[in-house]
């Protein structure tokens, strides 16, 4: 939940690991500031020589309703969740296009994707984290360093205190990291997916844009158009997906060259 400072989990993974035959090291800076997260960074590479692969999965929660949270609850979990991700992507990003070869993975969530109620701090981070993979993507594809984004439905530490210990069974982290490790192999060349995964069900998420309306003429439509052509704008029959901001806008053109004649 963010709260206290143990080491306890870190510790326990590095024993599970060098247990398993596997070497790991544990680092204790926070990812909340831009230090810490460069300090995550060295820590990989003074280790191990580099880094190929980075998950950025660290979180929190404060959950309250918005009219009661505090607005440092707010920030608390955006220093988090999304600047979190920024920093150590940030300490890792030159190296991976450097090398032309990176797997970044944002643990984003259902919560940020759908909403959910009494967390408008984490379903903000959570989208926000989105949108800085569909940008990363931009900049890091042709140097093949993919970036994706994961929704995972789990029972952790974190989570433990909002979901009932009796989904414990169906819902280990496991079933999430299956896909984790696929999207970080040197074998997948995937890039922008976004996919939900959890108690052995996995989905591809994807935003997309319907077909959309033109009004003729050069009159700017008045807010009663809109509302008479509702139905037409939010008509989904035909609603693609676009690889970048650029398509849209070059699809729009395209539309309006088309209706124009």
């Amino acid at each position: 939940t963010g709260t206290g400072g143990s080491t306890r989990a870190a510790d326990e993974v590095v024993r599970e690991i060098t247990d398993a035959g596997g070497v790991a090291v544990a680092n204790y800076d926070s990812v909340a500031t831009e230090e810490g997260g460069a300090n995550i960074i060295k820590a990989a590479v003074d280790n191990f020589g580099g880094v190929d692969i980075l998950i950025n999965n660290a979180g929190n929660v404060r959950d309250k309703s918005f009219a009661k949270m505090d607005l440092k609850d707010f920030t608390s979990l955006m220093d988090v969740h999304l600047m979190g991700a920024v920093y150590c992507t940030r300490a890792a990003w030159p190296m991976m296009l450097e090398n032309k070869y990176g797997r970044i993975v944002m643990t984003s969530s259902a919560a940020g994707l759908y909403g959910t109620h009494g967390h408008t701090n984490y379903s903000s981070a959570k989208i926000s984290l989105i949108g800085f993979m569909n940008a990363l993507k931009q900049e890091g594809t042709h140097k093949n360093v993919l970036v994706n984004a994961v929704a995972p439905m789990a029972l952790t530490r974190m989570t433990e205190e909002v979901m009932s210990p009796k989904l414990a069974p169906k819902m280990k982290p496991e079933y999430v990291t299956a896909v984790i490790a696929w999207l970080c192999s040197e074998e997948s060349t995937l890039a922008g997916e976004i996919i939900e995964a959890g108690m052995g069900y996995y989905s591809k998420v994807q935003i997309v844009e319907a077909p959309g309306y033109i009004f003729q003429g050069d009159d700017v439509p008045s807010p009663e158009d809109i509302r008479d052509h509702w139905g037409e704008i939010s008509n989904m029959e035909g609603a693609q997906p676009y690889p970048g901001a650029d398509d849209v806008i070059r699809a729009v053109f395209g539309k309006l060259k088309a209706a124009a004649g």
